[in-house]
């Protein structure tokens, strides 16, 4: 059975939007900056076509990977119960290593963004989460074997 990839509508239509853009517009950029390199001669010394191929490479690479992910999507609505941690909360946390409070939005994996303080569910930190209520301490296990405590402050 194929992987599910969890998601908001929102995630969906984001990502469907994107697979648009790299099979569209960018596949004729790419596509054109080919036809121009190879107007340079020489392929086989030829550094802006390469640097096109590889370009290429990479968005067919993405297009495809999207792909399976649409295919395989499973939409989740954003949960409003906020008596534990569900798929959409923003939860505040306590790291007892870190001594400081900070917040993040559970979401799917292809939601995340590390940046933003967006985990993914699926994370080791969203699984630890998940079903956490207010006051609960949780271990959260890290892929580089590290366990760390976190308390839940607040869930929204």
């Amino acid at each position: 059975m194929a992987e599910e990839f969890i998601m908001t509508q929102k995630g969906y239509d984001e990502a469907r939007e994107r697979l648009t853009y790299l099979q569209t517009e960018k596949k004729k950029e790419i596509t054109e900056r080919i036809k121009i390199a190879r107007g340079f001669g020489d392929l086989s010394e030829n550094a802006e076509y390469d640097a096109a191929k590889n370009e290429e490479a990479l968005n067919e690479s993405e297009i495809r990977e999207l792909e399976n992910k649409l295919k395989n999507a499973r939409i989740m609505e954003e949960s409003t119960d906020n008596s534990q941690v569900h798929f959409g909360n923003t939860v505040t946390v306590y790291d007892y290593d870190l001594e400081e409070l900070a917040t993040y939005t559970i979401m799917g994996s292809t939601e995340a963004n590390p940046d933003k303080n967006i985990v993914s569910i699926d994370s080791p930190f969203g699984e630890a989460l998940r079903g956490a209520r207010v006051g609960d301490k949780v271990t959260v296990h890290a892929p580089n074997g590290f366990d760390y405590v976190v308390e839940i402050r607040d869930i929204k």
